[in-house]
């Protein structure tokens, strides 16, 4: 009769021993792990243990490098009595970490960046075959990362449900168009040229499709950040929930062509607001800045970190000190705190979108 069973299949890590005897103590009981095999049994040189989603075989057959393993744990220092390095008998190194380590925001090194998209600064290719252009190279000390995201070719984007550990993340939109859906937000939504979405941390979420050319601006805070898959969760979730907070945050999505022209910080400019600093309780605010009434002024601000991407048009960026830049369609700069600087010469099709940590901050005509 034929075996109905559906196949199975196993990984394992195959690492040396010198002395099963010694061995086999260190792995179940310092490290917890459960004895699968062992054999032949008159004199063992081979066994299987399992745990903590790892399958090890230790076999005396084995030579080379004993290898090194990583277990990752909610309670680190109670694990192994407090030791956080150890080395099995037969030398495997062991480091005992912090499974959901908490999310470091390095301090921000403050700096004047200028970022020309004629400088042609190269474009990598990245998660899920997007190509990523760095707006902001040093990273600001790893504070921020601030790409220019495009995809040249649309249709189904080859993306998985995931999340990120971040502090703040923005996508703003600045051509064509993409689908993402997101979750306890409902089914699939369209960002177009204009529109911002907040990604609060850890929401899952996936991208589907996007339209040829699309192009966005991603924030991220800090700059080096954990992607991780969900293979477990389907989207669109069953239940909608638009009030969720995540980590204190909402998600935001902020259609553009709502939105109300006000007078901005600076003289010389208006703005519409996102609304992503009250719905991040003043952890970020995003604005998007186009020419108004009156002469521009020198100011300085006292936000932490202060970018700026110019969407269309053109206007002469001035600091202190530096020497004037044209920003025009594609360039980037970030004005660190306590600097005199002015936008001067705005076109008149100017837009520029401004993103500040925090959200609410001081601006002083200097």
């Amino acid at each position: 009769m034929p075996d109905s069973r559906a196949a199975e299949t196993r990984a394992e890590v195959r690492l040396p021993t010198k002395s099963l005897r010694d061995d086999l103590p260190f792995f179940t009981k310092t490290l917890k792990m459960r004895l699968d095999m062992i054999y032949p049994a008159d004199n063992p040189a081979v066994a299987v243990l399992s745990g903590h989603g790892l399958r090890v075989r230790l076999d005396a057959a084995v030579e080379g490098s004993p290898g090194a393993l990583c277990i990752l744990t909610d309670d680190p220092d109670g694990f192994a009595g407090g030791a956080r390095t150890l080395t099995s008998p037969g030398g495997t190194e062991v480091t005992i970490d912090e499974l959901n380590p908490p999310l470091v925001l390095p301090p921000t090194e403050h700096a004047f960046v200028v970022r020309r998209l004629a400088d042609q600064a190269p474009w990598i290719i990245g998660r899920a075959g997007m190509h990523y252009r760095d707006l902001v190279p040093s990273r600001l000390g790893g504070a921020i990362i601030a790409s220019h995201i495009r995809i040249p070719d649309g249709g189904p984007v080859p993306d998985m449900v995931h999340f990120h550990k971040v502090g703040f993340q923005l996508i703003f939109c600045i051509k064509g168009w993409v689908d993402v859906v997101y979750e306890d937000q409902g089914g699939p939504i369209r960002l177009t040229a204009g529109d911002c979405f907040i990604q609060p941390p850890e929401i899952r979420h996936r991208v589907l499709h996007a339209s040829d050319g699309i192009e966005v601006i991603e924030i991220g805070v800090p700059a080096e950040h954990v992607t991780e898959i969900d293979h477990e969760m389907i989207l669109p979730t069953p239940h909608l929930n638009p009030d969720r907070e995540w980590q204190g945050q909402r998600f935001v999505h902020n259609v553009g062509a709502k939105g109300a022209w006000l007078p901005f910080r600076l003289a010389g400019y208006e703005a519409r607001d996102t609304t992503i600093g009250a719905n991040t309780k003043g952890v970020a605010g995003v604005q998007v800045v186009r020419k108004g009434s009156g002469l521009p002024q020198w100011s300085v601000h006292t936000a932490d970190i202060l970018f700026g991407f110019v969407m269309a048009g053109s206007m002469t960026l001035e600091g202190e000190g530096k020497d004037a830049y044209r920003l025009t369609a594609g360039d980037a700069f970030v004005i660190p705190p306590a600097m005199r600087t002015r936008w001067a010469a705005p076109s008149d099709d100017v837009e520029i979108l401004e993103v500040s940590l925090p959200g609410s901050f001081v601006t002083m005509t200097a």
